[in-house]
């Protein structure tokens, strides 16, 4: 793009894990482009639909009752061709090829590295909404799809709770979240579990098994343990096998949400979000604003520089780990 040139073209894609809210972000960046007199260019399958051109004008009409939708029309992926030298030079190329003038990216920390490298090379404009559920990005308070995600595990494990008590059992139930204890310890605290497990403050078998012998010295008739995957899925079996070889007062059991995290019909708090972040995207670029994150901190709209909302992430909320502390007695 010519420097100075008004931007005509606005290109949007979802790259990454997808998010419940996602469709609601693409809804009100096509409507924005519509509101504003500019044309809107959907994206299929991330930076690969880039690189191959896998791509079309949106109207009206193609983001019409898709709000209320989880997922992403516009399918998401990620690119290892993207990564390379090579990869990027064919986004560009078909970018010029599609009279794309500024771009919109849908996603989280990997998709911002992506695009803060592209932007650079081709001087691009791009402008970033954070779609991701494990609310892992500095410059925001909360992540789109992260609310969804917190609700869906606190009604999955009410659900577990219920079949726990029925039958003395220790249950440890594994959520999403790699290097991120946030829908663990959120959704701990709405469910009432007695432990959470996250991989911001380890919690070694010997304390967790102190707390257990502590409900069980209550006569408690179940327990639960939430643990963020942290690592690999499947870590939870690992430290209930452990557990339980010196603990057996309960029944242990395992049960992994995984993937049904993702999906589902976003909630009110991610719709909301998702439509005030689209809005503010397209008028971010008809602005000339570039290579930055929108977010929202202390509800106000805030910008942070890609670099920066994927380095060194910092926004744990340690006021909830200690309130979660306090209530596992």
């Amino acid at each position: 793009m010519i420097q100075g040139e008004e931007i005509q073209r606005i290109g949007v894609l979802t790259s990454g894990g997808d998010a419940p809210g996602m469709n609601a972000a693409i809804r009100a960046v096509v409507r924005s482009c519509i509101y504003f007199g500019k044309e809107a260019v959907g994206i299929f399958r991330g930076y690969d639909g880039l690189i191959s051109g896998d791509m079309k004008n949106l109207d009206s009409r193609s983001v019409s009752n898709i709000i209320q939708r989880g997922g992403t029309i516009l399918k998401s992926a990620r690119s290892a061709e993207f990564r390379t030298v090579e990869g990027r030079q064919k986004a560009y190329e078909n970018i010029l090829k599609f009279g794309i003038q500024g771009l919109v990216v849908i996603g989280g920390d990997g998709t911002f590295r992506g695009a803060g490298i592209f932007s650079e090379e081709y001087g691009i404009p791009v402008i970033g909404i954070p779609g991701t559920i494990d609310n892992d990005l500095n410059g925001t308070d909360y992540t789109i799809g992260y609310d969804t995600a917190v609700n869906t595990a606190a009604q999955a494990i009410d659900k577990v709770r219920d079949t726990a008590s029925s039958h003395n059992r220790l249950f440890f139930i594994e959520v999403m979240g790699r290097d991120s204890g946030q829908i663990a310890l959120r959704s701990s605290i709405a469910a009432g579990a007695e432990a959470t497990i996250i991989p911001e403050k380890p919690m070694g078998v010997d304390e967790l098994v102190r707390i257990l012998e502590k409900g069980a010295g209550r006569k408690k008739s179940s327990s639960l343990v939430v643990v963020a995957e942290g690592g690999k899925p499947g870590h939870s079996i690992d430290l209930a096998r452990e557990v339980n070889e010196r603990f057996s007062y309960y029944d242990t059991k395992v049960t992994i949400l995984g993937h049904l995290l993702r999906g589902g019909s976003p909630s009110v708090a991610d719709r909301v979000l998702a439509s005030r972040l689209g809005v503010v995207a397209v008028e971010s670029l008809l602005n000339n604003k570039s290579a930055v994150m929108i977010g929202v901190v202390n509800n106000q709209i805030n910008f942070t520089p890609f670099a920066q909302a994927t380095s060194n992430v910092d926004n744990f909320e340690q006021e909830l780990l200690r309130i979660a502390n306090i209530l596992s007695v």
